[in-house]
């Protein structure tokens, strides 16, 4: 091979390479999400987290989520949303409650960046749980449930299932959980 070819031929493995980086890991809501966009841009792709956006939309959240961060994010998806008691989403989504809605949006973020593997470290370092404090001052409590699974457990009792991990993002990390998880 002549050193032309082979400098073109590293050039072109290189920008596939580049490609690859810049690529989705994870689908989430039947979206990719991009480990180079933030929070939000990839959060309103997802089709299971339209509620989600749209309280953090009525909560003034956007820029703050798309801020340098880091972030760890709860996300509940859609169903969570919908199995809270009849009208509590319209309620929360009024303008006079947008105090009580920031309060319950800030408790699914910990400030920092944790992923899997973290919470898993955390959790052993902790015999069996580990405690976060949340961007609202509240506090989600992590345990194991059987190998794999993570379970959050917020400040009422209720524990909420991770269904999709380590979902990066350019300023932190979103998980996804199928329950909305309410502060004290």
């Amino acid at each position: 091979m002549s050193a032309n070819r082979f400098v073109a031929a590293a050039c072109s493995l290189a920008l596939s390479f580049a490609a690859l980086s810049a690529s989705a890991d994870v689908v989430v809501g039947g979206s990719a999400m991009f480990p180079q966009k933030n929070i939000v841009e990839n959060a309103v792709n997802s089709k299971d987290h339209t509620t989600l956006v749209a309280a953090v939309k009525a909560a003034g959240l956007v820029e703050t989520l798309k801020g340098k961060g880091p972030f760890t994010v709860f996300a509940p998806v859609n169903a969570a949303f919908s199995a809270l008691p009849a009208g509590t989403v319209d309620t929360l989504l009024k303008p006079e409650n947008k105090a009580a809605l920031t309060k319950v949006l800030t408790y699914h973020v910990v400030p920092g960046r944790y992923t899997s593997s973290d919470l898993d470290k955390l959790i052993r370092n902790g015999n069996g749980t580990a405690m976060l404090k949340t961007a609202s001052g509240g506090t989600l409590t992590f345990t194991k449930n059987g190998e794999r699974n993570i379970t959050v457990r917020d400040e009422t009792g209720a524990v909420a299932d991770i269904s999709i991990y380590d979902v990066l993002q350019s300023n932190g990390v979103i998980f996804s959980v199928d329950r909305v998880l309410m502060p004290r």
